[in-house]
């Protein structure tokens, strides 16, 4: 059985679930309290980072390579467009989202509002918390500028750029940390991928202490 060891709100790990549940591959899914890393996780991964799939005797880590990976072995349905340039632009979205929009929003919002509780690591610094907040606006106002020249984020396709994004965003939405009615159509753009399938077992997710809103896992948000 294909394993994956995760945690609920890491966009990391949602994007590779994401990717996993388009190409119906069936996985197990393992909470790894990565924080407090035992011997056989660091034998894993001596990064001591989640996402890892361990798939076919092999132990794979880092979600954008994971993701690849799949793709390149389970290659239907496609989430990598052929065109090298259009690829480029794929991955240049990936990093957008998992490098700036990460170390802007993500870990300024979530890590501050729930992951230092559920490691004990204190109380949130509202510094942070501010500076998240202030920041998610000027990627929805980019996420918008995108759409409004093409279907998607990275072309005429849905692609892993999608995903990637829809991972952050998810976990955001979990603690009501996207303004929905700031940009109309990035909102119309998360409800279509929010209402595909493989999104379905991101809104059972349940993190103890931490319940979602009301609308998290309402496909008419």
């Amino acid at each position: 059985m294909n394993r994956l060891y995760h945690v609920p709100l890491s966009p990391f790990c949602r994007k590779v679930r994401l990717t996993l549940a388009e190409k119906k591959i069936e996985v197990e899914l393992v909470e790894e309290r990565y924080w407090e890393p035992t011997p056989e996780f660091l034998r894993r991964n001596p990064a001591g980072k989640v996402p890892i799939l361990r798939m076919d005797s092999r132990v794979l880590t880092e979600s954008q390579a994971i993701c690849e990976y799949l793709e390149e072995t389970v290659p239907n349905p496609p989430l990598m467009p052929k065109d090298p340039g259009a690829r480029h632009e794929v991955r240049r979205l990936c990093s957008w989202f998992d490098d700036k929009f990460q170390n802007e929003v993500t870990s300024k919002l979530v890590y501050e509002r729930v992951n230092k509780k559920v490691m004990a690591q204190g109380y949130p610094d509202s510094k942070n918390v501010k500076f998240g907040a202030a920041r998610i606006k000027y990627h929805l106002d980019y996420m918008a500028w995108l759409l409004d020249q093409r279907r998607w984020l990275a072309g005429d396709v849905m692609t892993l750029a999608d995903f990637t994004a829809a991972a952050h965003l998810s976990c955001l939405d979990y603690i009501s940390d996207v303004d929905w009615h700031r940009q109309p159509a990035v909102k119309d753009w998360y409800a279509k991928i929010k209402s595909r399938p493989s999104f379905r077992t991101l809104l059972v997710d349940q993190i103890s202490g931490f319940p979602p809103p009301a609308h998290y896992a309402d496909l008419d948000f």
